[in-house]
């Protein structure tokens, strides 16, 4: 069997934030291709498989509506891994790409073994030619590794690699698939190269035009989905280096970004000041960049990108320390509100969430972390605290015990605040622009301490109520 030019048969590696929407997506728009997601996590796999859509595995904005029209009609979600390789025509590589917390290049390069074991599970069981697709945010030649370890399997199967990286924004996955700005495709210059970046162009060619089709070499490919995020980090760490200025010279942070944003040349996008980027991507795709730069002997390079990272943290460290001082330099034993724990509103995705680095910092100082977000369940947030704890990224001397004794969550907003002695709003949902702020004045010990850590609140109006109000990038 050749590499094929019409698809039928689809199976995607890995039943995440990316792979699930996506084939969920695909499946939708190509109802004549059989879509099969598997994942070794069978808990998640009966998730994405409940008659209740309310219990899938992510949260996205139309997500359930689109699993509810392809689910069981072409799309299909499974933990036999093996049936589904040998299946498929075209198989999507979907899983994890964490930073590594070892060896050479720990903290910075991707750790690839999740994606060689399943470059090796391919070779191993594969019956017949099939197309590759890198769908995972992976450093630049990947794809060359992949092929390597395909190529050398005992079998005598041709195996094409593309790189098809993943341009989302959780909140707006579905929206940003349904209507893409680009969609690229990355394959070898040779006849089967070229057939099989055909082939995927035709899938999303069911509902995406010519223009939003681009089709590259591996390698540019490859690297345009780290350069994206470098790209809109130093966007998002720019602004909130401004922030700071701005506290101390009276400027407003909001004013500024809409004075720059204004230049066409700038454009408003990814200027609002805030108490920090999070996600599964910004973070980990720099520190990918800068692991590369040091590799390839450019440390003024690598220095430039690491210093995106090094503000974002700032910003997150800078938000607690405010917290803590304007307490009157202790919160020992104070009861802190977060309202809010997913990085970003409307996604259940809590990777790198700024949230998790502002509780560590007052959890050091013995503060009381009471914590409401409508998406993100208790069990998340513990593991959160459990892993930040367990990973030694941060030097402290705190247990697991400590965290479970110090840290609350709740089901709603009202009785996470009742009785606190300030409130940070650390995730922009919408809901908590409608709380009945005044209530919760009411509830609070005064003075009543506000961080808005996501400038969703009019000051004026919060401060009529009665909160000392503080906002990123105002004048305190």
């Amino acid at each position: 069997m050749a590499i094929p030019e019409k698809v039928k048969n689809i199976c995607c590696i890995g039943a995440g934030y990316v792979g699930g929407p996506t084939m969920a997506v695909i499946a939708q728009k190509c109802p004549e291709i059989k879509v099969t997601v598997v994942d070794i996590n069978a808990e998640r796999i009966k998730d994405w498989n409940d008659e209740d859509l309310d219990k899938l595995p992510i949260y996205e904005p139309g997500l359930k509506e689109v699993v509810a029209e392809a689910r069981g009609r072409n799309l299909f979600f499974s933990t036999d891994i093996v049936k589904g390789i040998k299946e498929a025509e075209m198989i999507f590589i979907s899983v994890n790409t964490p930073t590594k917390t070892y060896g050479i290049g720990k903290g910075m390069a991707a750790d690839l073994k999740y994606i060689e074991l399943c470059a090796r599970q391919i070779a191993e069981v594969a019956t017949n030619d099939k197309i590759i697709v890198e769908k995972s945010t992976l450093p630049v030649r990947t794809a060359k590794a992949i092929k390597t370890i395909l190529s050398t399997s005992e079998s005598n199967f041709k195996f094409e690699v593309l790189s098809n990286p993943e341009f989302l924004a959780e909140g707006t996955a579905i929206d940003d698939l349904h209507n893409a700005d680009r969609m690229l495709i990355g394959g070898d210059d040779t006849p089967t190269g070229k057939k099989a970046v055909q082939a995927l162009v035709d899938v999303y060619g069911h509902w995406l035009s010519n223009e939003q089709l681009l089709t590259t070499n591996v390698w540019s490919s490859e690297l345009s989905k780290l350069t994206a995020n470098a790209f809109l980090a130093q966007r998002v760490s720019s602004i909130n280096a401004m922030s700071a200025l701005c506290e101390k010279t009276e400027a407003d942070v909001n004013e500024v970004a809409r004075a720059i944003g204004s230049d066409s040349r700038i454009g408003p996008k990814f200027l609002q000041s805030s108490v920090g980027f999070g996600g599964s991507c910004f973070q980990k795709d720099i520190l990918n960049l800068v692991y590369l730069c040091r590799h390839f002997e450019l440390p003024e390079v690598a220095d430039y990108w690491e210093q995106v990272i090094i503000m974002n943290d700032y910003q997150k460290h800078r938000f607690a320390k405010n917290i803590i001082t304007t307490l009157f330099n202790t919160v020992s034993g104070k009861k802190i509100t977060f309202m809010g724990w997913a990085f970003k509103k409307d996604t259940n995705d809590t990777r790198e969430s700024a949230s998790i680095y502002v509780a560590f910092e007052l959890l050091q100082e013995s503060a009381e972390i009471h914590i409401y977000d409508p998406k993100v369940s208790k069990k998340q947030i513990m593991e959160d605290l459990y892993y930040l704890l367990e990973s030694k990224q941060l030097e402290v001397t705190m247990k697991k015990e400590d965290i479970d004794k110090l840290v609350h969550i709740y089901d709603n907003a009202m009785d996470a605040a009742k009785n606190a002695h300030a409130v940070a709003i650390l995730t922009e949902w919408d809901e908590f622009k409608t709380l009945d702020w005044k209530q919760i004045y009411t509830d609070m010990f005064k003075p009543a301490f506000m961080f808005d850590g996501r400038n969703i609140l009019e000051a004026k109006e919060m401060q009529e109520i009665g909160f000392d109000f503080y906002q990123i990038g105002k004048a305190l």
